[in-house]
């Protein structure tokens, strides 16, 4: 008896790898068998895909950068993205919002290249933030940028760009008290690329 299995690994969108394995088997033992054990599966094509993501989000931070060609700032060396999503439950106040989803982003990581010199030829001064903030769109008017900048303590900020994205919804309560004008709650997704 035969067992095969066979996947498609998509490399690029328009590119797909077909792998498979099949392993033979005079007869197969009455037990379950833990297919792990019995089947020697090629590693997935994952540093290929890693290697595709980085070409497309260094294309995708030079098409940020050029947006910030005018600040004569040179386009940034990406070392990598934090991720971070942030509520406005009661007050109705997307800047807030906003600001805990900066806070999201940065709060679970820790920098030391740059303090310690790791990285040959680059100091400290020398890091670079472009910050991107899915915005429902018909809050993105009352946004408050440069309070969303103070949310970082060091990095220069090249570019905050507010797209379309987030969301409002219910948060099921009406609390006067603290400032709500209806029941809405605001979320706001952010995604902070950190480089040099």
């Amino acid at each position: 008896m035969s067992i095969c299995f066979r996947w498609v690994s998509n490399l690029s969108s328009s590119t797909t790898e077909t792998l498979s394995t099949c392993k033979t088997y005079g007869s197969l033992p009455l037990k379950p068998l833990l297919f792990s054990s019995i089947l020697h599966l090629p590693p997935r094509p994952s540093f290929q895909l890693l290697i595709r993501a980085t070409a497309a989000m260094e294309t995708d931070q030079s098409a940020v950068s050029s947006t910030t060609a005018n600040s004569s700032n040179p386009p940034m060396k990406l070392l990598f993205v934090e991720m971070g999503v942030g509520y406005d439950q009661h007050g109705q106040d997307i800047t807030s919002a906003a600001m805990r989803a900066c806070r999201d982003a940065i709060s679970s990581n820790s920098i030391p290249a740059f303090r310690r010199g790791s990285i040959p030829g680059v100091s400290f001064e020398q890091m670079k933030l472009q910050i991107k903030l899915g915005v429902p769109h018909s809050l993105q008017h009352s946004l408050d940028i440069e309070r969303v900048k103070s949310v970082f303590p060091y990095g220069k900020i090249l570019n905050v760009e507010v797209v379309d994205g987030g969301l409002v919804c219910s948060s099921g309560v009406y609390v006067e008290e603290m400032g709500d004008k209806n029941d809405d709650c605001y979320i706001v997704n952010a995604a902070v690329y950190v480089g040099y």
